[in-house]
């Protein structure tokens, strides 16, 4: 999905409005609330907006600070009290592993810039965003070290542990980072050729000590289950052999007509979910197999290796032969690993 088309959780929104209340004048609060078209009164509101009016937010900040650790500052003051429809099911888990795979597992209720991948390696877990919309560096990171910080704050706060990460992999030239070493508690690299950061599973073990006030509705929690996580889990169990949508219509007994509804309600489709999915298949086998190319485009039905190649091209912005090279070995035999989202 296009950044920009999904709704995204308004928290984060609030977030950045009140780093910048908190560090700029009233009148440069006042501007990105006419930006986005959205007022103050009605952010407090909603549980959610869309993506694009968090991300121009933290263009907005990026812009008008000329910091670049600006991001993972203004992640680093977030609490858990502030994260509205997340509660009810943070309160469910028992370890910070749980709470971890959730928000990977659900970025229509986390919020996500960008597709990952993960692999478990010598006790340590790997997250490699994927820029899959081809968003320029210095945004991406800056989305990237907003997610990282803002990560850590929860995970601190929800174990009472100051947690630390292993490493910490950029894809852009080097610069000062003190600010985001200092929070993260390592090193990090610059000029890696993607962007990537790493946990420890002593750290994922932890147990959740934070204690959540609101009630817990089981029940409310099951019927706000993502209609689009159901498609694309549908999806991806009968995948190569991805179903036509009048086929996924008949399996759900529902006309074609009601699931192109409920999916456009959802502010997607079918044949960018069906996209999505091949994608992922596809960077899945590039990366975790010795087939070629050729053998690839087979296994995903492709009649043609052109096409397969004209449509890798069209989902990443590169052949598959590039994102190979940039990206080859990922992820190992572990990934089975309870970790593994």
């Amino acid at each position: 999905m296009r950044v920009g088309d999904q709704s995204y959780p308004s928290y984060e929104l609030k977030n950045l409005v009140n780093y910048l209340a908190r560090n700029y004048a009233t009148e440069q609060v006042e501007k990105l609330y006419s930006d986005i078209g959205i007022g103050e009164t009605e952010l407090q509101l909603s549980e959610f907006v869309y993506v694009w009016q968090v991300d121009y937010a933290m263009s907005f900040i990026r812009h008008l600070s000329q910091d670049p650790e600006v991001a993972a500052k203004a992640a680093s003051c977030y609490r858990v009290v502030e994260l509205d429809v997340l509660q009810p099911y943070l309160a469910t888990f028992a370890t910070l592993g749980d709470c971890l795979q959730f928000a990977i597992s659900h970025p229509e209720l986390v919020g996500s810039f960008s597709d990952t991948l993960l692999r478990n390696d010598d006790g340590n877990l790997h997250v490699r965003w994927l820029n899959t919309n081809k968003v320029d560096t210095e945004r991406y990171s800056c989305q990237f070290q907003h997610s990282i910080c803002s990560l850590l704050a929860f995970a601190n706060e929800l174990t009472g542990k100051a947690i630390q990460l292993n490493h910490i992999s950029l894809a852009e030239p080097v610069r000062n980072a003190e600010f985001l070493a200092m929070k993260t508690g390592t090193e990090v690299q610059f000029t890696c050729g993607f962007f990537e950061w790493s946990i420890s599973h002593d750290y994922l073990a932890l147990p959740i000590t934070y204690q959540f006030e609101q009630q817990i509705d089981s029940g409310r929690l099951d019927s706000e289950q993502s209609y689009i996580s159901e498609v694309l889990n549908q999806l991806r169990l009968q995948a190569p052999e991805l179903p036509s949508m009048e086929a996924m219509a008949e399996k759900q007994n529902i006309s074609a007509r009601t699931l192109r509804r409920k999916l456009a309600n959802a502010n997607t489709s079918y044949q960018k979910l069906v996209d999505q999915v091949r994608c992922q298949m596809a960077i899945d086998l590039i990366l975790t197999s010795d087939y070629s190319i050729e053998a690839i485009s087979d296994l995903m039905g492709f009649g043609e290796v052109s096409h397969f190649r004209q449509s890798f091209k069209h989902w990443i912005g590169h052949p598959p032969g590039h994102f190979h090279r940039l990206n080859r070995p990922l992820i190992s035999e572990s990934h089975c690993h309870k970790y593994w989202a």
